[in-house]
């Protein structure tokens, strides 16, 4: 582990300082520092073949070899000549008129600042355009939100014991818990973060526990500059928390410095309104000691008969539409999709009659409409599109659920 972690720390090193070089138009400096830092990240996989990083830490040499490329072909040297840079380089700092006369020839700026992850971009900051009443159904998860957050924003005085500051929204994909987020935080007077998970593994190499420290520092800055509240939240959360086969260095040190923020906003913090929205479609994928810190688990399921009608409803309410056509029939034969299956599924039906008229050279007309759509469209639809969650993903999911649900 620890020799994992040195690999880490310098391959991150390596790769800041030719980042550095690259920026000052120090092409030799850089082109040593980038082949270091690949030699580094392709020592580190062969040592440890099965750790779930290596796919990333690879794409990032990738894109450091990328670079090299970039810079030996604009000044006219071989790939070779680069390669023999680590032992001896034949190229030299330039003097800062030739940096800006090479910078603008190699693309410096831009290359370099794709290759360049800096805090800002682990985060989006926003104030969600979701409105409570667009989440359809899902009564036990926005009572829960409400009772976690809502509430004791608005009224802190009547919860002597404190609220819940993690709360862990789980379930098949396309459901609405991210929807479900953004409504709560439309609703309060505060800001809302969201939080790339895979992001915080990939971009920084050795630097993303410490993103994980600065992403809850600032959040504790906004709180005591004025903000009111802060929801933190975090999509595919098992990303960054699940369980693995096997550690190697990074992942344990961003992992241990997550429970220490969550302890931290739980134990420090009991008059701050920061919160923790976790979302993931595999809630069997995090380990215990994090589903103790997510004190509300809520189950995000399939939408019901009553919420597939709604759907529908908003769904076909643009298309041109039988009048026989009884939604109620529709959310019957709909039944086992997600909401996002739902408006795909009316897409499809959509197209389906458009391409009609199409086929037909009608649509040269530009007057000319498509047809109605009939009971028979949807059918001949749902041949061919089956439910993005098969039935033993529901049945795994209900039993997480039934031992692991927190209301």
């Amino acid at each position: 582990m620890s020799a994992a972690k040195e690999l880490e720390d310098a391959a991150g090193k390596y790769a800041a300082d030719a980042i550095r070089f690259d920026s000052q138009g120090s092409r030799g400096m850089a082109i040593q520092m980038y082949q270091r830092a690949i030699s580094t990240l392709i020592k580190l996989a062969q040592l440890y073949p099965n750790y779930n990083l290596n796919k990333l830490y690879l794409e990032r040499a990738s894109a450091y070899q990328e670079r090299i490329k970039a810079l030996t072909s604009a000044h006219g040297y071989s790939i070779q000549e680069s390669r023999d840079a680590d032992s001896g380089p034949p190229f030299t700092a330039m003097t800062p008129s030739e940096s800006a006369n090479a910078g603008g020839n190699s693309n410096t700026p831009q290359v370099v600042q794709s290759l360049k992850a800096t805090y800002e971009d682990l985060i989006v900051q926003e104030k969600p355009d979701v409105k409570w009443e667009e989440v359809i159904g899902l009564d036990d998860a926005k009572k829960a939100l409400n009772e976690s957050i809502i509430f004791p924003i608005e009224r802190p005085d009547l919860f002597p014991l404190g609220w819940p500051r993690g709360i862990l929204m789980y379930g098949p994909p396309g459901c609405g818990k991210t929807m479900l987020a953004a409504a709560t935080a439309s609703k309060i007077d505060g800001y809302f973060l969201t939080v790339d998970a895979a992001s915080i593994m990939s971009k920084w190499l050795g630097e993303a526990e410490k993103n994980v420290a600065k992403l809850f520092n600032s959040t504790r800055d906004m709180l005591k500059t004025g903000a009111p509240s802060v929801i933190i939240f975090i999509d595919e959360l098992d990303s960054l928390l699940g369980s693995r086969s096997q550690e190697v260095g990074g992942e344990v040190r961003v992992r241990n410095q997550f429970l220490k923020e969550m302890d931290g906003i739980s134990d420090k913090g009991k008059n701050l309104h920061l919160y923790v929205v976790g979302a993931t479609n595999k809630p069997w994928a995090l380990d215990s000691p994090f589903l103790r810190r997510f004190q509300k688990r809520i189950y995000v399921p399939l939408p019901d008969k009553d919420s597939r009608i709604y759907m529908l409803r908003q769904y076909t309410a643009p298309l041109r539409m039988d009048p026989n056509v009884k939604l109620e029939d529709l959310a019957d034969i709909t039944e086992g999709y997600t909401g996002s299956d739902v408006k795909d599924i009316c897409q499809a039906v959509q197209i389906r009659v458009v391409s009609e008229l199409f086929e037909s050279g009608v649509a040269k007309d530009k007057t000319s409409q498509p047809r109605a759509i009939t009971l028979d469209d949807f059918k001949e639809v749902l041949k061919r599109r089956r439910p993005s969650v098969s039935g033993d993903m529901l049945r795994a999911y209900t039993s997480w659920a039934d031992n692991f649900k927190a209301l």
